[in-house]
């Protein structure tokens, strides 16, 4: 046990210890969103797994770090998001977004709505009626649907990091072709669209009579976190209108990206936000 290990686990708190504790929450905070093993933080942070245990046991205690009862992984709580909220700012991204969602279905006479990503799926966090009946693929409030399925979700993938694109195509392929949508050649293709355009606004005609178009919420590293989608009838989005309504969109959604809190609970946990469990 090295020095910095006797300072942590004696009953005295000294700067060692408390640098080691931010630098497991600053480890646990890069984690994927299933957590990490204790072996496998105790070596990215330089302790012995016993003193890493015992810290993670304090952050549990506290509500700050939960633990998965059947991987037994760790990863932070959703308290620490919200505490985190709390000392950015009050609001949250539904909040946000929702003077955006009213300005653009005011002026266009359309649905919006917005999505954001839950793991492998996105979910529809909020949305505001338009005159017209239309259909989507996540209904209501709290609806969801694999990435990829539809334009809003589709324009979240696109500009997901690289690497996490890659993994969610190869989960979502199956659950894609189920619709009949996209082979894999033609959904990578559709994707390089979506990131060329900036926007996703294919008619798959797999909702008769309806059109959509999605344009993505991209956070400070110019990755999607959420997106802006328009849904109405096909005779309303055609090539007249729809650069109009492209641009709309990406104006709404270039302004609410800088202002998204990093720290936002529901950006973490989707839908926790409609107290169901997490994706």
């Amino acid at each position: 046990m090295n020095s910095t290990e006797r300072n942590i686990e004696g009953s005295e708190p000294g700067p060692g210890s408390v640098s080691r504790l931010f630098a497991l929450l600053r480890c646990l905070g890069q984690v994927a969103e299933n957590g990490e093993k204790v072996s496998q933080l105790a070596q990215a942070v330089g302790l012995s797994q016993p003193t890493t245990h015992r810290l993670l046991r304090g952050l549990v205690e506290e509500g700050m770090v939960e633990q998965d009862a059947r991987s037994k992984r760790y990863r932070l709580s959703l308290e620490f998001f919200a505490l985190a909220a709390r000392a950015g700012h009050s609001g949250n991204l539904r909040e946000l977004v929702r003077p955006s969602l009213l300005r653009l279905s005011a002026a266009l006479g359309d649905s919006l709505f917005l999505l954001a990503r839950t793991g492998f799926d996105a979910i529809c966090l909020d949305r505001s009626e338009g005159p017209y009946p239309i259909r989507t693929f996540t209904g209501d409030i709290g609806g969801r649907v694999a990435l990829g399925v539809g334009q809003g979700s589709l324009a979240i993938l696109a500009f997901l990091a690289s690497e996490e694109r890659e993994t969610v195509i190869r989960y979502n392929l199956p659950r894609l072709q189920d619709f009949h949508l996209y082979d894999e050649v033609f959904l990578r293709a559709e994707i390089e669209t979506v990131r060329r355009l900036g926007y996703a606004g294919r008619n798959t005609n797999v909702l008769p009579g309806m059109a959509g178009l999605a344009v993505p919420i991209l956070d400070r590293n110019g990755h999607a976190v959420a997106a802006l989608s328009v849904a109405t009838l096909s005779d309303r989005l055609g090539p007249d209108r729809l650069p109009t309504v492209v641009q709309m969109l990406k104006r709404e959604a270039a302004a609410i990206g800088p202002q998204i809190n990093p720290f936002d609970p529901t950006l973490r946990y989707p839908s926790q936000a409609f107290g169901t469990p997490g994706g």
